[in-house]
């Protein structure tokens, strides 16, 4: 095999269609997860729930039927967070970025078992799709590489072979070096080589010689993958940071008004020991982290936009301990799928080869 240029490799129909299928199947899987806990409240819902606990195997399981639906809800969350980050790296799979078949790698084992709860096929269908990315020729295009045919290789490793003319003798005498004496003339031949011009130096008007000036070498420009990872971090921490701004001066301008919308959504909260005084010192406190941390990711895609080194490598922190924080958020809030979302694909974006090597 022979290495290749990125624009000389042309992608295989495997890649194509696994990708496709990565895709395809991760939107109607986040699809199946919203009409999935949009029915768990249901009558025909509780019933099956209840059915199947009734039932071996479900009977041995020890839960009762509010946990089964609790489980259900919490492995449809995970589901839809593994699918939709698979999604998106379905899109960059097709862009030859190895750390985006990596990435499928990692979620599958956590989207084949949530799967399970909303259905299991569409799960598994994404599954063996990121597997088919490992192996050939799949695997020859993440590297790079070109494997000639079989038949080549063979007579390049064993010499000449049947009906093929055997290379010619290695000339006899030392070898000619360009600029210095000639090259033997073949048996035969009155032939002679001519040495090799020699380039006289350009002379200023003192008579020293000079180098010649080289051509300019112009900057390279910036990838467009550098500007959507930092127009993302900009529009989804400007959001995180106005609305937590909003909240607080909510919480601050009309407490009677914000408790009495909590106390109407969730009625058992002050039973379960949260008082008031709790709410406002987590919300001042979640305010604050939020704040704080967005304005360091605006910093740090500044200077990666500008085309530091350091602010890449600290946005890429910043987005991958975000990404794992929102993903075991949405656990317990789906509103938290958007940023872990965002988050996942301003990873995947500065970790694209033009993007490493524009930095380098």
């Amino acid at each position: 095999m022979v290495p290749m240029s990125d624009t000389s490799l042309e992608r295989p129909r495997q890649v194509t269609f696994a990708a496709a299928l990565i895709m395809g199947g991760s939107a109607l899987l986040v699809a199946s997860v919203f009409e999935r806990i949009a029915g768990l409240g249901t009558l025909e819902t509780q019933r099956a729930i209840e059915t199947f606990l009734a039932e071996p195997p479900g009977d041995g399981l020890g839960i009762s039927a509010q946990g089964a639906e609790s489980t259900l809800r919490v492995l449809s969350m995970v589901a839809g967070a593994c699918a939709t980050a698979a999604a998106i790296l379905g899109f960059y799979v097709l862009q030859r970025t190895k750390s985006a078949r990596l990435g499928l790698a990692v979620l599958a084992l956590p989207l084949f078992v949530s799967g399970l709860a909303v259905g299991g096929f569409l799960a598994s269908l994404v599954v063996a799709s990121s597997v088919m990315l490992w192996f050939q020729p799949a695997k020859d295009w993440f590297d790079g590489v070109v494997r000639r045919p079989a038949d080549a290789e063979r007579q390049g490793a064993t010499g000449a072979g049947a009906g093929r003319p055997a290379p010619p003798p290695p000339p006899a005498g030392p070898r000619a070096v360009q600029g210095f004496g000639s090259a033997p003339a073949a048996p035969g031949s009155t032939a002679t080589l001519a040495p090799a011009p020699v380039a006289a130096p350009v002379a200023d008007t003192g008579g020293s010689p000079v180098a010649r000036p080289g051509p300019s070498r112009a900057p390279a420009a910036r990838p467009g993958a550098v500007l959507w990872a930092c127009l993302v971090t900009w529009s989804i921490c400007g959001l995180g940071m106005i609305f937590m701004a909003l909240s607080v001066l909510t919480l601050v301008a009309a407490p009677d008004l914000v408790f009495d919308e909590i106390d109407r959504q969730n009625p058992d909260l002050a039973a379960e020991g949260l008082s008031r005084s709790a709410i406002i010192t987590g919300t001042y406190i979640s305010a604050a982290v939020v704040l704080l941390w967005g304005a360091a990711a605006v910093t740090f895609a500044v200077f990666a936009f500008r085309g530091v080194a350091w602010g890449r490598t600290a946005l890429l922190i910043c987005a991958g301990v975000a990404g794992v924080v929102c993903l075991v958020g949405s656990l317990f809030s789906i509103a938290l799928a958007l940023p872990f979302v965002a988050c996942a694909a301003t990873f995947a974006l500065l970790l694209r080869p033009e993007v490493r090597a524009w930095f380098a």
